[in-house]
């Protein structure tokens, strides 16, 4: 009985885990975010025309800075951490998990990064599989043990499946370049409209950019804190059913938040502006500012991995 018991658990969590793929939901609430966001972003290019700022230098400033938004932001981001590139001899534990979790997954092996930090954290970047980052700090792997951290790690890769990171890295964009002309608009205002000679419709145009700019920049807020939400949900589901362990992932968040919670501040502002990328936010004090969060709380993630754990046991219908 015990025998027929365990291979009909090993069963479930096989069926599971061969179901294992991109995360629907998530797929549609991405082209929906980027959808909205391509709306605002159109509202903010014409009132930049209407404004008397040519169309030419929109068109040019906004391109350079997506391109560097694609296809350097990873690795400003990862130098800006401190994070390093590790070699198999430097990592092996590191190394042999993320290559098991991306052979079940049918990924391409990403590069593997570590941060020297006290702080019990990881993330994952890059525009697609092929130029994906995995990195894990140092806090992180003496914390954890193998199976927790599996399951860690195991969510980070699910973002790499999900392709999330360069839907968030895209919908960044329209924020930064919203609040970049906002702040334009109210210290170099003459540049919309011919400085100290602007007449009142001139001063009235940029008025209207300051206007949409902020709030092009608020909804782009409120979409991507709302997205960033989803997303951490998706991926603790698909480190669930890849690793078949939602209990060890539990367990990995519940011993990194309380940690991170103890953590000195002044140790926590180097990696605050990157906390929605990390499996658990940088700012994880409860405060008022909870609600707008680019994470879940933790008790609705552990509601949601105890129920993923009932039905990969079979104990739910």
């Amino acid at each position: 009985m015990a025998g027929f018991l365990a291979a009909f658990c090993h069963n479930q969590r096989m069926a599971a885990r061969s179901k294992f793929g991109k995360d629907t939901g998530l797929q549609v609430r991405m082209v929906f975010t980027m959808f909205l966001l391509g709306l605002v972003y159109v509202v903010l290019v014409g009132a930049l025309i209407a404004a008397g700022t040519a169309a030419v230098t929109i068109a040019i400033i906004a391109g350079l800075l997506l391109l560097i938004q694609l296809f350097a932001s990873d690795k400003i981001a990862l130098a800006t951490l401190g994070a390093r590139q590790v070699s198999v001899d430097e990592a092996p534990q590191l190394h042999a998990i993320i290559e098991r979790l991306c052979v079940q997954a049918d990924l391409p092996k990403p590069k593997v990064y570590v941060m020297n930090t006290q702080m019990p954290n990881a993330f994952a970047m890059g525009r697609s599989p092929k130029s994906a980052s995995v990195c894990a700090t140092t806090g992180l792997l003496r914390m954890l043990d193998p199976h927790e951290l599996e399951a860690v790690l195991g969510h980070e890769v699910t973002h790499i499946v999900n392709r999330d990171v360069m839907v968030m890295t895209l919908a960044s964009f329209f924020a930064t370049l919203a609040a970049m002309v906002a702040q334009f608009a109210l210290f170099f205002g003459g540049g919309f409209g011919g400085g100290y000679g602007r007449n009142r419709e001139q001063e009235a145009g940029i008025a209207m950019v300051m206007l949409v700019s902020i709030l092009v920049y608020a909804i782009s807020f409120l979409l991507l804190r709302a997205l960033s939400r989803y997303r951490e949900f998706a991926a603790d589901r698909g480190s669930a059913v890849l690793t078949g362990r939602p209990s060890a992932l539990a367990s990995a968040l519940i011993k990194v938040t309380g940690t991170i919670e103890r953590i000195p501040s002044q140790d926590m502002r180097r990696a605050e502006g990157m906390s929605a990328f990390f499996i658990v936010p940088a700012r994880a004090k409860k405060s008022l500012m909870n609600i707008f969060s680019d994470h879940p709380p933790l008790e609705k993630r552990l509601q949601a991995l105890s129920r993923l754990e009932a039905q990969l046991q079979g104990t739910s219908s």
